[in-house]
């Protein structure tokens, strides 16, 4: 009768909410609709001068197939555009000044929004790098900075006021220390929606990853996603680089997945958790990842597989690949990479890594997480139930549900042996074909729980 009584109170508050004018909770509304090709996708990052030695857009080209035929559909590349040149270093970002490089040209310091930067080469080496991604099944997000810009940035002397400036007309900086856009002036509004409908109309770019979106308000991405469905309805992406609750109502499809902390499995349901009850119900999406262009450039000489081990990291890209969201890779992981990557200098990945057993091996298990992701629709579309076992800080379990498939994901986190069970519904008690698994063996199922076995950073991941 209690349980009855909460609901019914729950839906009189609802429909007093809704009576009175009030939007519904936030994690009762509905997420805007996103175009299969993102809901079912695999994410690539491409970070130019780390993708290939030579660094420019041709060279990348040249190497699309090697990333279509690791199985990524959705490219985004880092940002090609004219970076400022101002050679001051008080100008420049305390990471930049750190990486010693003495390098001015930050990818994330805009001089043009409207031209490639000749680093990477011309306005056509994009669209044709576009064209051949498009070719081979693949799309491309671009990567857009309207945080800030440079203090060189072609527009500041037609239009002074595109940047923020105090009461003496001084250039206001942001974050890192570059100067302010005032996106609260509608002449520069404009000017950067004509930027991102330009890219998608004259260039064929299939959406953007938004960068520090939260530092933008909101209306200005939903406005700009209103002005782009006009031109390929349906079939726009838009990724923020952001925390925002309601991003994704209208503007965005989907949000980075920040917050986990990848070698603590409790944590990690707690984390997912709490980020499904403060986001809208109706399909809220993050993208899934543990290296990223930002992870990358930090780590300097202790890169992830360096720092965790093969092993470690083929157990959570496990993880990524069969929770819900895009599951996304940085470019050179495909490869165990482990050298010096830095947005602020060519620093190439050592493509040669590829040649060796254990980066042989790791495009081989990244091939078949591919193949998983994009053959099992319960992946991309199921429902996520967590299950209950009894190592809860080393082992992730949970069960994808779709229609009458099942698919159920085991991983250990830690590098100790465990022997884990796990409480499972009555409908998933019976065994489950294994798809993907390492070091794992499943026992008897006792009562309502599975017994597995799991290797230090075993896994298993099965259907029925």
């Amino acid at each position: 009768m209690k349980r009855i009584m909460t609901g019914i109170t729950g839906l009189l508050a609802l429909a007093t909410c809704v009576s009175a004018g009030q939007p519904s909770p936030l994690n009762e509304r509905q997420a805007r609709p996103s175009p299969e090709w993102v809901t079912g996708g695999v994410m690539y990052q491409i970070q130019p001068r780390a993708f290939t030695p030579e660094g420019t857009l041709r060279a990348a080209t040249a190497r699309l197939p090697h990333v279509a035929e690791m199985g990524a559909d959705i490219i985004y590349l880092c940002p090609v555009f004219v970076s400022d040149d101002d050679p001051d270093p008080k100008g420049w970002s305390p990471r930049q000044r750190k990486s010693g490089l003495n390098n001015p040209r930050n990818m994330y310091r805009m001089k043009d929004y409207y031209h490639v930067d000749p680093e990477y080469g011309t306005d056509d080496d994009l669209k044709a790098f576009i064209a051949e991604a498009h070719r081979r099944g693949m799309r491309v997000l671009l990567d857009m900075v309207y945080l800030h810009c440079g203090p060189n940035a072609v527009f500041l002397d037609e239009h002074p006021d595109f940047v923020k400036r105090d009461q003496a007309g001084k250039i206001v900086t942001a974050a890192w220390g570059f100067p302010a856009i005032n996106i609260a002036n509608p002449e520069l509004r404009k000017y950067l929606w004509k930027n991102m409908e330009y890219w998608v109309r004259d260039f064929g770019a299939d959406g953007f990853r938004c960068d520090v979106s939260d530092g933008i308000p909101l209306d200005f991405w939903e406005t700009a996603r209103e002005r782009l469905e006009k031109i390929r309805p349906g079939q726009i992406c838009m990724l923020a680089e952001g925390t925002r609750r309601e991003d994704q109502l209208k503007a965005f499809d989907l949000d980075y997945g920040w917050g986990f902390k990848w070698d603590d499995a409790a944590g990690i349901r707690k984390q997912w958790e709490k980020m499904r009850d403060e986001r809208p119900r109706g399909g809220a999406r993050f993208i899934r990842f543990i290296d990223n262009h930002d992870i990358a450039n930090d780590a300097y000489d202790n890169r992830l597989d360096k720092a965790w081990g093969t092993a470690r990291v083929n157990a959570t890209l496990v993880a990524l690949f069969t929770l819900d969201g895009v599951p996304f890779l940085y470019n050179g992981q495909e490869v165990a990479d482990t050298a010096r990557h830095s947005i602020f200098g060519r620093l190439p990945i050592d493509w040669a890594s590829g040649e060796t057993p254990t980066g042989q091996a790791r495009f081989a298990f990244c091939q078949q997480l591919c193949t998983l992701r994009h053959a099992e629709r319960a992946l991309t579309h199921g429902s996520l139930e967590w299950l209950d076992n009894d190592a809860p800080d080393a082992v992730l379990s949970f069960l994808r549900t779709l229609d009458n498939e099942q698919i159920l994901t085991v991983v250990n986190l830690k590098g100790q042996q465990a022997r884990v069970q796990i409480a499972v519904p009555p409908s998933a008690t019976a065994a489950f074909r294994a798809l993907l698994a390492q070091g794992a063996k499943e026992e008897a199922t006792n009562g309502g729980r599975k017994v597995f076995v799991l290797d230090g950073h075993g896994f298993f991941v099965g259907k029925r």
